[in-house]
Formats: structure tokens, C-alpha cells, sequence
């Protein structure tokens, strides 16, 4: 993440279409150029509160060792094996699979809206062709209340556990 990629009067992160993994397939917002990522007020917070230490350097994140690099995923790694996990129970991207879970069997969201906050390509080539949403709207909505989901748990709220598929 690049500090001129955000915009934090709007509460977005526009990531540019060369740095997305799925360059081509990915559905891009305004114009195709990049993918739009609503952020949530209390993300914005932190982003502010955080540009104060590393708002001097390009990166967000930058690299401990030079802020000529942003800091790598396996940075991320290394800190959940410090925390005491291992592989196969959690890792940097695992986060997105347990949100991708929360915010649909928990929080209700519908399917395409997280599918699109997570920039995965429409399935069917219909879908592809024709659809042409974004549901900034939506996401935005979601990215909130996904954030006070957090926050609670934080807090102390009541867990609502997962059930699994038959």
C-alpha cells in the first residue's frame, strides 16, 4: 500500500490495475484503471494516526530495514509464527478467507458484493461480459459494519459461532 493511493477525506484506497494480482480478470472500478476499496472510519483513523511514523517513506508498510521497500508478506508470516501459530492454522491470507465467511454467514452479506471487495473475478463469462456494478455503496456498508464486527469482538462481544457444511 502507497500513501498516494489513498485517499482518506474519501475513505478509499484506489490499488492500480499493475500492482492487482489477476491484472485481466479482475473487476475493476471507474474507468478500469484500478480497484476501488472502501475504508471504514475507523481504518481511516488508524491510516491517520499511522502516517505520522511512516508518512515520510512511499509505503504504507514500509520494510524495517529500508523504507525503499514496502514491508513483504512474509513479514506478516514471521509475526503470526512469533504469536504461536503455525502453518496450517493461519496465515497472512488466510484473513481473507475468514472474512470472506464472516460477512456472509454472519454479518449477511450477499456472495457478489464480498466477491467484489475482494477483487475475484465473475465467474461466468456472461457475468463478465455483462455486468458492469461496482456496489461502492454496498461495500462501503459492509466494510463498516465488518470493522464494528471486530471492534466488538475486541471488546468482548458474543462470539456466534460458524456451522459447518454438511
Amino acid at each position: 500500500m502507497e500513501w498516494e493511493e489513498l485517499n482518506l477525506d474519501e475513505a478509499e484506497w484506489n490499488i492500480p490495475v499493475e500492482r492487482m494480482k489477476l491484472k485481466t480478470q479482475t473487476k475493476l472500478d471507474r474507468k478500469g484503471q484500478y480497484h476501488l476499496v472502501p475504508l471504514s472510519t475507523q481504518a481511516v483513523e488508524i491510516l491517520c494516526e499511522l502516517k505520522l511514523l511512516t508518512g515520510h517513506s512511499k509505503y504504507v508498510f514500509p520494510c524495517h530495514r529500508t523504507p525503499l521497500r514496502a514491508m513483504s508478506e512474509n513479514a506478516i508470516t514471521a509475526a503470526l509464527r512469533r504469536l504461536g501459530y503455525t502453518g496450517s492454522e493461519m496465515t497472512g491470507h488466510g484473513f481473507r478467507a475468514t472474512a470472506r465467511t464472516i460477512l456472509d454467514e454472519v454479518l449477511g452479506f450477499r456472495p457478489d458484493i464480498i466477491e467484489h471487495q475482494l477483487a475475484h473475478a465473475v465467474k461466468d463469462a456472461n457475468g463478465r461480459a455483462y455486468n458492469r456494478t461496482t456496489f461502492v455503496a454496498e461495500r462501503r456498508r459492509m466494510m463498516q459494519k465488518w470493522t464494528d464486527y471486530l471492534d466488538g469482538l475486541k471488546s468482548g462481544a458474543k462470539v456466534i459461532p460458524l456451522h459447518k457444511a454438511a
